[in-house]
């Protein structure tokens, strides 16, 4: 059958996004399920696969996007966890051969979807997946966070900081964050962090120091450079999770003089290497968080919304440093 989907026609900016009609397999394998897809999120991992390609070499059209939401059309032969006309969000494909999300069908297996409860819109059970699995994975599998304890996150107003922000307040953890703006300060003063620091016009070590006296637990969403500045506002035997790979120690060997635990958090690796039982594992945290979003305890925060055929508009936003929260993009009413 046909699609329409963005395929990524050559390497490059923005521009390289064309709507196109691709082919999608379907009837698939006995437990696949095929969606209609309503809504998809966008994240910046797109925006490099976009300009450096993909982890997965194919022959098959390369469309990005992780996160989508959508209707169940049809179901194989031996799935029973999942119905017709089911809304679902789930995060799969998008670094080359299986098709990402910005399409406006996919064809996944049944246990990588998530049902998406009555009180929680297309949109928000869109943007959710990857950003939940991120920060949940971060902050309570590799973090171990405990209730009590200081946590400094960076980028707090931004789509993966916002939520994290809550995750760790509903962890119990104190929360301080870096923000680049007092419109953030005050969005994040209101998602539950005790401290907001501008680090463009303030010392970020000194004024995390002051609050804390060292922190617990940090995660890292910035780079190399702020990952060894956040060596020096830890406590000892401090846990630091990096979204962005780990470089050395500082010049006054921070990390290991404090006894610090690091992790790397890229959870795009079960994707890229087929791990089922962590792909499994991760859907059910996308489950577990969209019970949050109807209880009313975990808020996504929307910066923008484009159709499917203006996903370069969009992901040229995400890269201008625009956005507040979380880019999507809205595929069918």
């Amino acid at each position: 059958m046909k699609t329409k989907a963005v395929v990524t026609t050559e390497l490059g900016g923005p521009e390289v996004l064309q709507l196109q009609d691709v082919d999608l397999a379907w009837p698939a394998g006995e437990n696949d399920v095929l969606v209609d897809l309503y809504a998809a999120g966008l994240n910046p991992a797109d925006t490099f696969f976009r300009q450096l390609g993909g982890y997965v070499t194919s022959d098959q059209p390369f469309v990005l996007g992780h996160d989508g939401m959508g209707v169940v059309r049809d179901v194989g032969p031996a799935v029973t966890s999942i119905e017709v006309g089911d809304r679902v969000a789930f995060c799969n494909g998008g670094l080359g051969g299986t098709m990402g999300t910005y399409a406006e069908a996919t064809v996944l297996p049944d246990w990588q979807l998530a049902r998406v409860p009555d009180e929680v819109d297309d949109l928000t059970a869109a943007a959710l997946p990857l950003v939940a699995i991120t920060c949940w994975e971060a902050l309570y599998d590799r973090a171990n966070l405990q209730a009590g304890e200081h946590v400094l996150i960076h980028g707090g107003a931004g789509g993966t900081g916002h939520v994290a922000i809550q995750l760790a307040r509903l962890r119990g953890g104190k929360v301080a964050t870096t923000v680049s703006s007092p419109e953030k300060a005050q969005i994040v003063s209101d998602l539950g962090a005790e401290l907001a620091v501008n680090y463009r016009e303030e010392d970020v070590v000194a004024a995390v120091r002051s609050w804390s006296g060292g922190v617990d637990v940090a995660l890292d969403n910035a780079g190399p450079e702020v990952l060894q500045q956040t060596y020096k506002v830890m406590a000892p035997y401090g846990r630091i999770v990096t979204l962005m790979g780990t470089p050395g120690d500082d010049d006054e060997l921070s990390a290991y003089n404090q006894n610090l635990t690091i992790h790397n958090v890229m959870m795009l690796t079960p994707i890229w290497h087929g791990l089922e039982d962590r792909l499994g594992a991760q859907a059910e945290i996308v489950r577990q968080a969209l019970a949050l979003v109807a209880s009313g305890d975990l808020t996504i925060r929307h910066a923008a919304t484009f159709a499917l055929a203006e996903a370069g508009k969009a992901q040229a936003m995400l890269e201008s440093g625009a956005a507040i929260g979380k880019v999507t993009l809205r595929i069918r009413e």
